[in-house]
């Protein structure tokens, strides 16, 4: 059965096929641009500075280590969408009871949030930096760049790269040429690849990297954002794409490394060598950046941060239609779902500041990469079982060696964070001993753990694909069909140029044995206070047009009858067709779309929803 297709305004809208050489190569980039913008994002920005400003070099390890479970992981994640054609959370929906998608979904869901969080805060800050504004304002104002989205996914898919790009290329130079400048201790950062065993805070704070690294959202988007590009489906067309996907990855993956490293050894040259070591606020580092470059420094970070934030909004809104269209075969407009995370995000980010001021925004980043991390193993434990599937994946299935590699990855991520948790319970136990942690916090703890081993367990003794769901159904037999004739109909006129077309469609629909109700609606204050009683000009003289096209009709044969609404255009129009038992209502469009919709309103696509009649649409 067939599935809908993954960001479908987008799905292969990049040709790959005509072309030759590099070229053909560089038609396959740009997904794993997008995917990197998560690796770079403000949430980066604080638990680098966070890991550097502590300890050190120590952690250095720990982006590496990072980096490389990225690079399998978003790997597999495009691989999963090249072969199947599906996105991790469709394929997680075709292989799991439907009772587990929910709670995934609200996971991935979590996620996403948690990563907005993340972005608001740091535009919040980069606008503070840059203009002054107050951290509170710089966060409402943050909800206004749905406009942005909006305008992107108007104008296709290599431009939405093309922006992205550009975004990560001004956060890339700036903290490389950064990090150029402080000119650290090169020995010890090479010591710093060196592993260590961590606890306490370095665990905290390196389960934060690890989060802010690997983001499961990520996984999501790769698997489809590589569905945009067309190739040929023969083993030699897949193969060739799965080829030339993990290139643009690798090489989009260790940018985002280098930018990570940077901003880490930048905080460590910096911070730690002069013994401060609780910086946490992105704040202090642009005060310290300030002092190294002068009056250059606060423009060039303040924009890199906004950039960062902008960037990485983009790919999280993708992420989430993705997740809800996967995962509960529900789809709403971008804008809207945009709008509905911005606010589940900018409302613990406003009461932060609200209540314990800007200082507390360093230690919530942190907090919101931790969960994030908190949330992978539902992302990797499914995607690992997908890509091993030999009978959905075939020859394209991962080698023993990859899935070794894979399971080790889930293992240490997992283990890390089941060892954070525990660790963080007992803390709370010793510290608070409330009752909400033995009724909330260690029966939810207990609950996301068995889901998580059932997830794990579930592919292994359960082979069957369940098959997804079709979103409009199967394609119907058409049988032999007699013609429908109309005998009421509805014609809304609103006395401009468009009235003939409307009118004319109308009369072919039912000839003249039909009976036609000429509607208009007036709109004016006293017949919106007053309905049929208002008696002002305006509606006297619609009345008169109304009785001049019921006398045209007549003469040319048709029977009419005149009908005047007050009020609301759509709701008096459906409760006109009702009354008047319409069998079938034709309305013109104007043609106004973009900002004029939200001006003039939708009309036919209110009345549309409020009729269980046929409606014809007159352009």
């Amino acid at each position: 059965m067939d599935q809908k297709q993954s960001l479908s305004e987008v799905h292969k809208s990049v040709a790959t096929d005509k072309r030759t050489g590099w070229k053909r190569i560089l038609a396959f980039i740009g997904p794993a641009y997008l995917v990197s913008v998560g690796y770079m994002d403000p949430g980066n920005w604080a638990t680098d500075i966070a890991g550097g400003s502590k300890f050190g070099y120590q952690l250095i390890w720990i982006l590496l280590m990072s980096n490389l479970i990225a690079l399998l992981l978003q790997s597999l994640s495009a691989r999963l969408g090249i072969v199947r054609g599906l996105d991790l959370a469709q394929a997680s929906r075709n292989t799991y009871p439907k009772w587990v998608n929910f709670p995934l979904f609200i996971l991935a869901q979590t996620a996403i949030i948690a990563c907005d969080l993340a972005e608001i805060i740091g535009m919040a800050i980069g606008l503070n930096l840059l203009f002054g504004l107050p951290l509170n304002i710089g966060v409402c104002i943050t909800i206004f760049d749905t406009v942005v989205l909006l305008f992107l996914l108007n104008k296709g898919m290599r431009k939405m790269e093309a922006f992205i790009v550009s975004m990560v290329f001004i956060v890339g130079i700036s903290f490389l040429i950064e990090m150029f400048i402080v000119q650290p201790a090169l020995h010890e950062v090479v010591r710093g690849f060196e592993p260590s065993l961590l606890s306490g805070d370095a665990l905290y704070i390196a389960i934060g990297i690890i989060g802010a690294t690997v983001m499961p959202h990520n996984l999501y988007l790769h698997s489809s954002l590589v569905q945009t590009r067309k190739f040929e489906r023969t083993s030699k067309g897949i193969l060739e794409a799965i080829k030339f996907n993990f290139i643009d990855t690798a090489v989009a993956l260790n940018l985002a490394f280098l930018v990570n490293a940077a901003i880490l050894i930048l905080a460590a040259a910096a911070f730690f060598k002069n013994g401060y070591h609780e910086v946490k606020e992105i704040q202090d580092a642009y005060q310290l950046l300030t002092n190294i470059f002068g009056s250059t420094a606060p423009a060039l970070f303040a924009i890199a941060l906004i950039a960062a934030g902008q960037s990485s909004t983009v790919t999280g809104t993708l992420a989430g239609q993705i997740i809800m269209e996967g995962h509960l075969n529900l789809r709403i407009q971008p804008w809207l779902r945009r709008l509905i995370t911005r606010l589940l995000a900018i409302i613990p980010a406003f009461c932060t500041i609200q209540f314990f001021g800007n200082d507390a925004l360093g230690g919530l980043l942190i907090l919101s990469q931790v969960v994030l991390s908190l949330q992978l193993g539902f992302a990797i434990i499914p995607l690992i079982h997908l890509t091993s599937d030999k009978k959905e994946m075939k020859e394209f299935a991962i080698k023993p060696w990859v899935k070794i590699l894979a399971w080790t990855s889930a293992v240490v991520i997992v283990g890390l964070n089941i060892k954070l948790v525990i660790e963080e319970i007992i803390g709370w136990m010793e510290t608070a001993n409330g009752w909400y942690i033995y009724v909330v916090v260690i029966p939810m703890a207990i609950f996301i753990g068995l889901l998580l081993a059932y997830i794990f367990v579930y592919p292994l003794i359960n082979k069957k694909q369940r098959i997804g769901n079709v979103p409009h159904g199967n394609a119907l037999e058409i049988e032999p069909i007699e013609r429908v004739n109309y005998k009421r109909i509805g014609i809304t006129v609103d006395f401009s140029k468009h009235d003939r077309n409307t009118i004319r469609h109308a009369l072919t629909q039912g000839g003249k044995d039909a009976h036609y109700v000429l509607i208009h609606v007036v709109e004016t204050a006293a017949a919106s206070y007053h309905g049929h009683k208002a008696m002002d000009h305006e509606t006297q003289t619609d009345e008169e047009n109304l009785e001049k096209y019921q006398a045209n009709l007549s003469e040319l044969g048709y029977r009419s009858t005149p009908q005047i609404g007050f009020g609301r255009t759509a709701k008096a129009i459906a409760a006109i067709s009702k009354s008047n038992d319409l069998e079938l209502l034709v309305m013109g469009a104007h043609g106004h779309k973009g900002i004029k919709d939200l001006i003039f309103g939708t009309t036919v696509d209110s009345v549309r929803h409020k009729v269980n009649i046929p409606v014809l649409i007159v352009r």
